[in-house]
C-alpha cells in the first residue's frame, strides 16, 4: 500500500498554535460552548440510572416526535432523548445480550466515536483529512496482515458487513466479467451464507437464475465437492462462474466453511473468492483459534466488522481486498469537482475505492481501542467468547431434555428443549416462550432461529465481561421457564 506523504513539523503556524492552546483564548469562547458538554454529562448520568438489563427498558413508540416550529433548549431536548427514546432499545452491549451478533463496544471506542464526531472530518479524501486517512490506511494494513494478505492489499471502512459484501460483489463482477457477459455470470453460496449477499447480488444486477446454492455438509459448512460439481456443470453449459462467497463464522450456527478447499477450487477455475468474516474474522487475532480460518489468506476479499468481535460501536465495518487496484477499477470514476481532494504522493482517495463520497472517519475509534488494549488483550478477549459458548454447551449437556442442535462454534451454540409429550410445533412454541420469559425478567436476551426447519434457541456470546456464571445461570433460567411453560401446555392430541 502506498504511504501517505511525510508529516510536516507542525499542524499550524506557531502564532496560530499558541492561540489554539492558550487558556485565555479558550476562556474567551462564547458561553454556548459549554452547553453541549453539560447536556452530555447530564445525559450520561441519566442513562446510568436505567435498569441494568439487556432488554429494552421501555416498549412502544415514543409519545411525540413532532418537530417544533421554534427551537427549545438543548438540555431539555437531550433529556427527552434519554427519557423517552433511548430506553426503547435493547442493549446489545450488555454482557448477557446473546441474540443476533452482539456489539460489546468498549469505553475507548465510545470515546473515539465522540471525539471523531466532535471534529467531524470528511474522510473521503486525503487532502480533507490527512490524519484520519492515515489511520484508516494503517488499520486496513493491520487487518490485511492479520489475514495474511500480500502487500498489494488494500481496502476501506464502511458501515458494516452488508456494505462490504456489496462492495466485494461489485469488485468481483468487474474483475471477472466483461460488461457484455454479465448475463452469463454465476455466483455460488450456501444456505448459511448471510442474506445480505443475496441482496448484494441483486443490486449488482444478477438474477436468481445466476445464483447457485451449494449443499451443506453435516457441520453446516459449504460442501466443497458439491461446489466443484456445480461449477463444472455451469462451465459445461457455457456459463461463466465468477464468484464464490464462503463464510468464516455463519450468523446462524457459527460454522466456518472449508476455506482452503474452496480457495484451491477458485484458483483452479479462476473464480473470485470472497469470505464473509463479518464477525468470525476476529478469530484471526486469537493464536489458539486462528487455525480455524486456515485458507482465508488465499481469498480475494474479506468482510470484517469491527463493531462485532473487535468491541467497537456500530458502523465500523471493513472490506479488505487482495489487490487494491480491483476496487479502483470498480469504483473510481473521477469528477472535476473532486479534484481538489487529490493529494500528490498519497494513496488513492477512499472515495475512489467504494460507494461513498462523503464518509465519516470510522477507523479512529478502532485505532484508539487498539492503542489502549494492545493486540494481546484483544486476542484474549476474542478467545473468551469461545469459552463462553463452551460453558453454555456444557451446562446444556448436563440438563435433561435439552438437545444441542449445533455444538459451540465461533462463540455460537444452538439448542432446543425437547420434552417427549409435545408435537414439534408445540415444542417450537415452547422454546420461544422460554426465551421470551427470560428476556421479560431482564436477566438475559437469548435469540431464536431455525435450524433444519425447526426452532432452536441460539446464544452468541462475545462480551469480555460475561462470566461462566452468566452462561450457566442463563441456561438454568431457560430450563426453569421451559418447564414452567410445559406445565401450562396441553399434550398433543
Amino acid at each position: 500500500m502506498d504511504q501517505p506523504r511525510a508529516a510536516t513539523d507542525g499542524v499550524a503556524e506557531p502564532a496560530d498554535r499558541q492561540a489554539i492552546e492558550s487558556p485565555a483564548a479558550r476562556a474567551s469562547e462564547p458561553p454556548r460552548a459549554a452547553a453541549p458538554i453539560e447536556a452530555l454529562t447530564q445525559a450520561l448520568e441519566d442513562l446510568a440510572r436505567l435498569p441494568a438489563s439487556p432488554a429494552p427498558a421501555a416498549l412502544g413508540a415514543p409519545r411525540s416526535l413532532d418537530i417544533p416550529e421554534r427551537g427549545r433548549p438543548l438540555a431539555e431536548a437531550a433529556a427527552e432523548l434519554v427519557r423517552e427514546i433511548l430506553p426503547r432499545a435493547a442493549r446489545s452491549d450488555h454482557p448477557r445480550f446473546f441474540a443476533f451478533i452482539p456489539s460489546p463496544a468498549g469505553a475507548a471506542s465510545r470515546l473515539g466515536e465522540a471525539l471523531t464526531a466532535a471534529v467531524n472530518p470528511q474522510a473521503g479524501a486525503w487532502r480533507q483529512a490527512e490524519g484520519p486517512a492515515a489511520v484508516e490506511a494503517a488499520m486496513i494494513r493491520w487487518m490485511a496482515d492479520a489475514a495474511g494478505f500480500p502487500v498489494t492489499a488494500g481496502g476501506l471502512f464502511m458501515g458494516g458487513g452488508s456494505a462490504a459484501n456489496l462492495t466485494a460483489v461489485a469488485a468481483a463482477r468487474d474483475a471477472k466479467l466483461q460488461p457484455e457477459k454479465r448475463a452469463e455470470g454465476v455466483a455460488y453460496l450456501s444456505a448459511e451464507t448471510h442474506s445480505s449477499v443475496l441482496r448484494a447480488l441483486a443490486v449488482a444486477g444478477f438474477l436468481p437464475g445466476q445464483i447457485r446454492r451449494v449443499a451443506l455438509d453435516a457441520a453446516f459448512r459449504m460442501d466443497a465437492s458439491d461446489l466443484a460439481r456445480l461449477v463444472a456443470a455451469d462451465l459445461a453449459a457455457g456459463r461463466r462462474p465468477f464468484l464464490v462467497v464462503a463464510t468464516a463464522g455463519a450468523t446462524n450456527t457459527g460454522a466456518v466453511d472449508p476455506l482452503d478447499e474452496i480457495a484451491a477450487l477458485c484458483e483452479r477455475s479462476d473464480l473470485w473468492l470472497h469470505v464473509d468474516g463479518a464477525f468470525g474474522a476476529s478469530a484471526l487475532l486469537s493464536p489458539a483459534h486462528r487455525p480455524l480460518l486456515t485458507g482465508i489468506e488465499r481469498a480475494d476479499s474479506l468482510a470484517w466488522d469491527a463493531h462485532k468481535w473487535l468491541f467497537q460501536t456500530y458502523g465500523c465495518g471493513a472490506l479488505i481486498v487482495r489487490d487494491r487496484a480491483r476496487l479502483e477499477q470498480a469504483f473510481s470514476l473521477g469528477a472535476d469537482y473532486l479534484r481538489d481532494g487529490d493529494l500528490p504522493g498519497s494513496a488513492p482517495n477512499f472515495w475512489d475505492l467504494g460507494l461513498e463520497t462523503s464518509r465519516p472517519a470510522r477507523a479512529l475509534k478502532l485505532w484508539l481501542t487498539l492503542q489502549t488494549m494492545g493486540t494481546t488483550a484483544i486476542g484474549e478477549a476474542v478467545a473468551h467468547g469461545f469459552r463462553l459458548a463452551a460453558w453454555a454447551e456444557s451446562e446444556l449437556r448436563r440438563t435433561p431434555s435439552w438437545r444441542i442442535v449445533t455444538a459451540a462454534s465461533m462463540a455460537i451454540v444452538t439448542f432446543r428443549f425437547e420434552p417427549s409429550r409435545l408435537s414439534p410445533e408445540q415444542t417450537d412454541a415452547l422454546n420461544l416462550e422460554a426465551a421470551r420469559r427470560v428476556e421479560s425478567d431482564g436477566f438475559a436476551l437469548v435469540g431464536g432461529t431455525r435450524v433444519e426447519g425447526r426452532v432452536a434457541l441460539r446464544i452468541c456470546a462475545l462480551h469480555p465481561d460475561a462470566t461462566e456464571r452468566d452462561m450457566r445461570e442463563t441456561i438454568r433460567r431457560l430450563d426453569a421457564e421451559a418447564r414452567a411453560a410445559l406445565e401450562e401446555t396441553p399434550s398433543r392430541g
